[in-house]
């Protein structure tokens, strides 16, 4: 077993974190996670906290979920890999692909392509997409649209079409043909409009001057998540996903649902997408669909796209895409076991009920505090509260403050998540009553650090 002394010796001293300066990571060692339980974690020094980040919104079902580590066990046992390239398969992703085309039914995506996560799952999408129009003999529909503070993972394309300078910037210059419209945040917007609805609208409207401006026959999707999550939990009006929906089929453009994060229960419905009624041409999901045990993720594909491909002639619809790990056996058994105990569960009741609980004990710290400038949430449980040093002006507080904020809360109990000046809360959804308490009352101890 290895020591504290050495862990903390150690520490970030030859490991490079994703999403921080190494120079941070040595200034401010990161907390030494090892152990999980239920909806706990325990550091290093055996301090508990309820895990109100879920990972990295992925451990839907929490850290003690046996089926889905059984499956695992025994699926090393009898076959810890092989590939699914051409030529050969394997029972667990075949098994799979049947049950996802069973269990987003509702959403019309019927066919799975296995990848290793989501970013990749994304870089497949975007890919595909592309494809779709080739093979149809409209190759000029090459160029992309999303929303600013839309994230879409690391990969190159999907650094592209994400929305945030913070994922583009240092790494420009990114894909060309890819645009950006504004979000329908209603705390921060282009157009200062507060009303979710109008704001809907405007953002639509955007949308539509956008695909003028580039001219219809030379787009080939437009990609969003649901609600936005990294980018600060941004939920849209009921109104928005239907509108974006009508005007890709009106201009031909394929809608691709980036469901990373709010696939498989987390919006207190099974997809983002079901949530707002649409039906989209591809689904990217990954993170929960194996609670976070095994790396793995698929694109779901829609019938009409996947006809194109299926009765293409030419040769055009060969699909050049695929990972080592596509498929893996190991992560399909994961995959088949989380699914399993996901539905019989049925998590997304839960992920309303204590995100409406979560929700409403929110609104009550944003009336406490005044630097609660904003509060977003209501859909399942995925929550965050925007920071700021003045209510009027909207200015962010400091590093420092929301710095504290973290510590004391996690001191008090609770692992939180900081991005800029926000708080993002996304539990398991397997959370209790009790523990939405405990992530309140914590916050509160954090937020009365710095009041």
């Amino acid at each position: 077993m290895i020591k504290t002394n050495f862990l903390k010796e150690n520490n970030a001293r030859h490991l490079w974190h994703p999403m921080t300066h190494p120079a941070d990571s040595l200034a401010n060692p990161p907390d030494i996670i090892v152990g999980g339980s239920g909806v706990e974690i325990t550091d290093v020094d055996g301090h508990k906290t309820v895990d109100a980040v879920g990972g990295l919104w992925n451990v839907n079902l929490g850290y003690s979920c046996a089926p889905v580590k059984q499956a695992i066990a025994d699926q090393l046992e009898k076959l810890p890999y092989y590939s699914i390239f051409r030529g050969t398969s394997n029972d667990a992703a075949i098994e799979l692909s049947y049950m996802l085309k069973e269990f987003f039914a509702a959403d019309g995506v019927t066919r799975a392509f296995f990848t290793s996560g989501g970013s990749d799952s994304v870089e497949v999408s975007l890919r595909l997409a592309r494809q779709y129009h080739k093979i149809r003999g409209e190759a000029g529909r090459v160029k992309f649209l999303s929303l600013k503070k839309g994230y879409h993972g690391t990969h190159t394309f999907g650094a592209s079409v994400n929305g945030n300078a913070n994922f583009r910037t240092q790494y420009e210059p990114l894909m060309p043909g890819c645009f950006h419209i504004p979000a329908p945040y209603t705390y921060r917007n282009p157009f200062n409009e507060t009303d979710p609805e109008r704001l809907s609208q405007l953002c639509l409207a955007a949308l539509e001057d956008e695909i003028k401006f580039q001219g219809a026959e030379t787009i080939a999707g437009f990609i969003m998540e649901p609600i936005l999550g990294a980018g600060g939990v941004i939920p849209p009006h009921e109104s928005f996903m239907p509108g974006v929906r009508s005007l890709c089929d009106k201009h031909g453009i394929l809608l691709i649902a980036d469901e990373v994060i709010t696939a498989f229960g987390r919006t207190g419905s099974w997809s983002g997408s079901r949530h707002w009624g649409v039906q989209p041409d591809m689904m990217c999901t990954a993170k929960a669909i194996t609670n976070g045990y095994f790396p793995f993720g698929a694109v779901m594909i829609s019938d009409r796209v996947a006809e194109v491909f299926e009765t293409d002639t030419s040769g055009k619809g060969a699909v050049a895409s695929g990972y080592t790990y596509s498929g893996h056996p190991v992560g399909a058994a994961a995959a088949i076991a989380c699914l399993k105990e996901t539905e019989r569960l049925q998590v997304k009741n839960n992920a309303a009920a204590r995100g409406a609980q979560m929700w409403d004990g929110l609104k009550l710290l944003q009336q406490k505090y005044d630097m609660i400038g904003d509060i977003r949430g209501g859909h399942g449980l995925m929550s965050a509260l925007e920071l700021v040093s003045d209510r009027a002006t909207k200015t962010p507080v400091d590093k420092k403050t929301i710095g504290t904020v973290h510590r004391v809360t996690y001191e008090n109990g609770t692992m939180i998540r900081v991005s800029g000046n926000n708080i993002i809360l996304s539990p398991p959804l397997i959370l209790t009553q009790r523990d939405v308490e405990t992530i309140l009352a914590s916050l509160d101890a954090g937020l009365a650090a710095v009041a």
